[in-house]
């Protein structure tokens, strides 16, 4: 079975960018970003909501084409328009079902490359098994969050805590299965 996996950087206070999606003040070189590149070498499958997918626009990201090109890609959206000949694809209903189908396929791990919102909405839902953080040495103060819509606890447990000379801290939970506390 395969895991879905929230990939992301946020800071301290649990922002994933500043507002206007500003992503600027996220430490971008060093240590962390090579870890960070040769562990999207690992997933065989992206998921992503509308605003994440055409936040990649602004980096010469085509509408259509693939982010990550080794990667199978879908973009979870009821909005978005995408040219019919797209090497990704577009989910416009039955999300779950799909995530579910997706975690059932042969494979490596399913990177979820956000945003805060599709993060917040699987993981509500249960969807979500594995988070790493990418935690930065930084305070955004508003933005976007890292989960948003949450009203439920999740439990997490701890699978490692990685420094970096960059000042920016990896770690890695699993999601406790029942929600529960593992205590």
């Amino acid at each position: 079975m395969r895991h879905l996996v929230y990939d992301v950087a946020s800071s301290l206070d649990g922002y994933i960018a500043a507002p206007g999606d500003d992503i600027s003040a996220f430490p971008m070189k060093g240590d962390h970003a090579a870890a960070y590149q040769a562990r999207l070498e690992t997933y065989d499958t992206v998921v992503m909501g509308r605003r994440t997918y055409e936040f990649g626009y602004g980096f010469g990201l085509k509408a259509g084409a693939r982010a990550y090109p080794h990667m199978r890609h879908f973009i979870f959206s009821r909005t978005i328009s995408l040219p019919g000949a797209s090497d990704v694809e577009v989910v416009r209903t039955d999300w779950l079902q799909t995530i579910d189908a997706m975690k059932s396929e042969d494979g490596t791990d399913i990177y979820l490359c956000g945003g805060g919102r599709m993060a917040g909405y699987l993981l509500q839902h249960g969807r979500i098994d594995r988070l790493i953080v990418k935690l930065a040495p930084i305070i955004l103060g508003s933005g976007v969050a890292l989960f948003e819509g949450m009203t439920a606890t999740t439990h997490l447990t701890v699978a490692s805590v990685t420094p970096y000379k960059t000042g920016v801290t990896l770690m890695e939970y699993e999601v406790n299965p029942s929600g529960c506390d593992p205590s």
